[in-house]
Protein backbone atom coordinates (compact mmCIF):
# COMPACT_ATOMS: atom_id res chain seq x y z
CA UNK A 1 0.00 0.00 0.00
CA UNK A 2 1.50 3.59 -1.01
CA UNK A 3 2.02 6.21 1.41
CA UNK A 4 -1.13 8.24 -0.07
CA UNK A 5 -3.61 5.02 0.44
CA UNK A 6 -2.49 4.79 3.93
CA UNK A 7 -2.85 8.53 4.62
CA UNK A 8 -6.24 8.33 3.59
CA UNK A 9 -6.76 5.22 5.60
CA UNK A 10 -5.91 7.03 8.47
CA UNK A 11 -9.12 8.49 8.74
CA UNK A 12 -11.24 5.36 9.46
CA UNK A 13 -8.50 4.41 11.52
CA UNK A 14 -5.92 5.57 13.44
CA UNK A 15 -7.06 8.98 13.89
CA UNK A 16 -10.09 7.17 16.20
CA UNK A 17 -7.42 4.63 18.45
CA UNK A 18 -8.08 6.52 21.65
CA UNK A 19 -11.88 7.70 20.94
CA UNK A 20 -12.83 4.08 22.10
CA UNK A 21 -11.58 4.20 25.43
CA UNK A 22 -14.50 7.21 26.34
CA UNK A 23 -17.46 5.80 27.74
CA UNK A 24 -20.49 5.95 25.52
CA UNK A 25 -22.40 10.11 25.64
CA UNK A 26 -25.88 9.75 26.90
CA UNK A 27 -28.50 11.39 24.49
CA UNK A 28 -32.38 12.33 25.34
CA UNK A 29 -34.43 12.70 23.08
CA UNK A 30 -35.14 10.28 19.73
CA UNK A 31 -32.65 12.18 17.14
CA UNK A 32 -29.15 13.38 17.00
CA UNK A 33 -28.09 16.48 14.71
CA UNK A 34 -24.86 16.42 13.34
CA UNK A 35 -24.37 20.21 13.12
CA UNK A 36 -27.09 22.61 11.34
CA UNK A 37 -24.86 24.85 9.90
CA UNK A 38 -27.25 27.72 11.00
CA UNK A 39 -23.78 29.23 13.25
CA UNK A 40 -21.61 28.58 10.45
CA UNK A 41 -19.23 25.14 10.59
CA UNK A 42 -18.98 23.42 14.15
CA UNK A 43 -15.99 24.00 16.02
CA UNK A 44 -16.41 20.15 16.36
CA UNK A 45 -15.48 19.18 12.98
CA UNK A 46 -11.45 18.45 12.73
CA UNK A 47 -9.74 19.20 9.56
CA UNK A 48 -7.82 15.65 8.16
CA UNK A 49 -5.80 16.84 5.17
CA UNK A 50 -4.38 13.90 3.24
CA UNK A 51 -3.45 14.72 -0.28
CA UNK A 52 -3.69 18.96 -0.99
CA UNK A 53 -6.83 20.29 0.84
CA UNK A 54 -10.28 19.67 -0.21
CA UNK A 55 -11.74 23.22 0.46
CA UNK A 56 -15.31 23.01 3.44
CA UNK A 57 -17.19 25.96 3.49
CA UNK A 58 -20.65 26.96 3.99
CA UNK A 59 -23.33 28.07 1.81
CA UNK A 60 -26.99 28.17 0.88
CA UNK A 61 -27.82 25.73 -1.90
CA UNK A 62 -31.50 25.96 -2.91
CA UNK A 63 -32.46 27.68 0.49
CA UNK A 64 -30.50 25.00 2.27
CA UNK A 65 -27.70 25.73 4.11
CA UNK A 66 -25.49 22.81 3.84
CA UNK A 67 -21.23 22.18 3.48
CA UNK A 68 -19.81 22.63 0.05
CA UNK A 69 -17.04 20.39 -0.81
CA UNK A 70 -14.40 21.92 -3.72
CA UNK A 71 -12.25 18.65 -4.50
CA UNK A 72 -9.42 19.69 -7.20
CA UNK A 73 -6.50 16.70 -7.31
CA UNK A 74 -7.06 16.77 -3.47
CA UNK A 75 -8.46 14.58 -0.72
CA UNK A 76 -9.48 16.31 2.78
CA UNK A 77 -12.02 15.56 4.97
CA UNK A 78 -14.19 16.47 7.90
CA UNK A 79 -14.47 14.29 11.00
CA UNK A 80 -16.92 14.83 14.13
CA UNK A 81 -16.49 12.76 17.26
CA UNK A 82 -19.48 11.75 18.94
CA UNK A 83 -20.10 8.24 20.88
CA UNK A 84 -23.16 6.91 20.90
CA UNK A 85 -24.73 3.24 20.45
CA UNK A 86 -26.13 2.42 17.67
CA UNK A 87 -28.64 -0.20 18.62
CA UNK A 88 -30.15 2.77 20.20
CA UNK A 89 -29.43 5.11 17.42
CA UNK A 90 -29.58 2.90 14.43
CA UNK A 91 -30.53 5.36 11.54
CA UNK A 92 -28.48 7.67 10.39
CA UNK A 93 -30.05 10.42 7.56
CA UNK A 94 -28.36 13.08 5.15
CA UNK A 95 -29.28 15.20 1.92
CA UNK A 96 -26.78 15.54 -1.01
CA UNK A 97 -25.98 16.54 -3.96
CA UNK A 98 -22.96 16.10 -6.22
CA UNK A 99 -21.94 18.63 -9.37
CA UNK A 100 -20.36 15.21 -11.07
CA UNK A 101 -18.91 11.84 -10.33
CA UNK A 102 -15.88 11.60 -10.35
CA UNK A 103 -14.07 11.04 -14.21
CA UNK A 104 -11.93 7.43 -13.76
CA UNK A 105 -13.55 7.19 -10.53
CA UNK A 106 -13.24 3.00 -9.98
CA UNK A 107 -14.52 1.61 -6.48
CA UNK A 108 -13.36 -1.92 -7.62
CA UNK A 109 -9.36 -0.31 -8.33
CA UNK A 110 -7.26 1.26 -5.72
CA UNK A 111 -6.27 4.17 -8.82
CA UNK A 112 -10.05 4.94 -8.92
CA UNK A 113 -10.61 5.28 -5.07
CA UNK A 114 -12.49 8.77 -5.32
CA UNK A 115 -15.83 9.94 -5.11
CA UNK A 116 -17.26 12.94 -5.23
CA UNK A 117 -19.35 12.31 -1.81
CA UNK A 118 -18.54 10.11 1.37
CA UNK A 119 -20.25 9.63 4.89
CA UNK A 120 -18.43 7.83 6.87
CA UNK A 121 -19.65 5.55 10.44
CA UNK A 122 -16.44 4.80 12.23
CA UNK A 123 -16.40 1.79 15.05
CA UNK A 124 -13.18 1.91 16.84
CA UNK A 125 -11.17 -0.15 18.64
CA UNK A 126 -8.26 -0.38 21.55
CA UNK A 127 -6.79 -1.91 18.61
CA UNK A 128 -6.64 0.50 15.76
CA UNK A 129 -6.35 -2.07 13.17
CA UNK A 130 -9.68 -3.25 14.44
CA UNK A 131 -11.40 -0.23 13.85
CA UNK A 132 -14.55 -0.72 11.14
CA UNK A 133 -16.06 1.44 8.62
CA UNK A 134 -18.92 2.00 6.66
CA UNK A 135 -18.56 4.07 4.32
CA UNK A 136 -21.76 5.02 2.36
CA UNK A 137 -20.56 6.47 -0.95
CA UNK A 138 -22.02 8.38 -3.89
CA UNK A 139 -20.01 5.98 -6.69
CA UNK A 140 -18.69 6.21 -10.43
CA UNK A 141 -18.79 2.29 -11.53
CA UNK A 142 -20.29 0.43 -8.43
CA UNK A 143 -24.38 0.03 -9.11
CA UNK A 144 -26.59 1.95 -6.73
CA UNK A 145 -27.88 -0.88 -3.28
CA UNK A 146 -24.24 -2.82 -3.96
CA UNK A 147 -21.49 -3.10 -1.42
CA UNK A 148 -18.22 -4.00 -1.81
CA UNK A 149 -15.08 -4.07 0.27
CA UNK A 150 -12.67 -1.37 0.20
CA UNK A 151 -9.55 -2.25 -1.92
CA UNK A 152 -7.80 -0.91 0.86
CA UNK A 153 -8.79 -3.25 3.78
CA UNK A 154 -11.47 -5.58 4.55
CA UNK A 155 -12.40 -3.76 7.38
CA UNK A 156 -14.06 -0.84 5.31
CA UNK A 157 -17.28 -1.42 3.32
CA UNK A 158 -18.49 0.62 0.95
CA UNK A 159 -22.10 0.75 0.26
CA UNK A 160 -23.31 2.52 -3.06
CA UNK A 161 -26.45 4.18 -1.84
CA UNK A 162 -25.85 6.42 -5.09
CA UNK A 163 -24.34 6.25 -8.23
CA UNK A 164 -23.54 7.64 -11.45
CA UNK A 165 -24.70 10.81 -12.96
CA UNK A 166 -28.40 10.66 -12.98
CA UNK A 167 -28.92 12.13 -9.93
CA UNK A 168 -26.14 14.71 -10.27
CA UNK A 169 -26.97 17.98 -9.87
CA UNK A 170 -30.31 16.90 -7.60
CA UNK A 171 -30.73 17.27 -3.75
CA UNK A 172 -31.43 13.67 -2.73
CA UNK A 173 -32.41 12.16 0.51
CA UNK A 174 -30.92 9.31 2.32
CA UNK A 175 -31.43 6.99 5.17
CA UNK A 176 -30.08 4.02 6.51
CA UNK A 177 -30.28 1.55 9.04
CA UNK A 178 -26.46 1.69 10.62
CA UNK A 179 -27.31 -0.69 12.78
CA UNK A 180 -28.98 -3.74 10.48
CA UNK A 181 -26.25 -2.69 7.74
CA UNK A 182 -23.30 -3.52 9.68
CA UNK A 183 -24.68 -6.72 10.88
CA UNK A 184 -25.26 -7.26 7.32
CA UNK A 185 -21.84 -6.86 6.11
CA UNK A 186 -19.81 -7.88 9.05
CA UNK A 187 -21.56 -10.84 10.00
CA UNK A 188 -22.08 -9.30 13.23
CA UNK A 189 -23.73 -6.68 16.00
CA UNK A 190 -21.35 -3.48 15.98
CA UNK A 191 -19.58 -1.77 18.83
CA UNK A 192 -20.37 2.01 19.85
CA UNK A 193 -20.36 4.66 17.36
CA UNK A 194 -16.86 6.92 17.75
CA UNK A 195 -17.49 9.44 15.00
CA UNK A 196 -18.39 10.50 11.80
CA UNK A 197 -16.80 12.55 8.49
CA UNK A 198 -17.67 13.71 5.39
CA UNK A 199 -15.04 13.34 2.27
CA UNK A 200 -14.59 14.23 -0.70
CA UNK A 201 -11.48 13.50 -3.13
CA UNK A 202 -10.52 13.19 -6.39
CA UNK A 203 -6.37 12.54 -5.60
CA UNK A 204 -6.32 9.07 -7.18
CA UNK A 205 -7.48 10.12 -10.52
CA UNK A 206 -6.30 13.20 -10.74
CA UNK A 207 -9.27 14.77 -11.02
CA UNK A 208 -12.21 17.56 -9.46
CA UNK A 209 -15.35 16.92 -7.67
CA UNK A 210 -17.75 18.61 -5.76
CA UNK A 211 -20.80 18.26 -3.51
CA UNK A 212 -23.02 19.89 -0.65
CA UNK A 213 -23.45 17.91 2.56
CA UNK A 214 -27.23 18.80 4.54
CA UNK A 215 -27.31 17.94 8.19
CA UNK A 216 -26.46 14.37 9.01
CA UNK A 217 -29.45 13.19 11.59
CA UNK A 218 -28.91 9.68 13.75
CA UNK A 219 -32.10 8.79 14.98
CA UNK A 220 -34.43 5.61 16.56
Amino acid sequence: MGTIAIRKLIIVLFFFFAQSIFPTSSYCGNEIIIDDYSNGLSSKWTEKRFVGRTIYTIINDSGRTCIKANSNDSASGLVYKINYDPAEYPYISWSWKTDNVVKGGNGYIKSGDDYPARVYVIFPSVFFWNTTVINYIWANKIPRGKAVTSTYTSNDIMVAVESGNENTGKWISEKRNVFEDYKRYFGKEPGKVGAIAIMTDSDNTGGSSSACYGPIIISQ
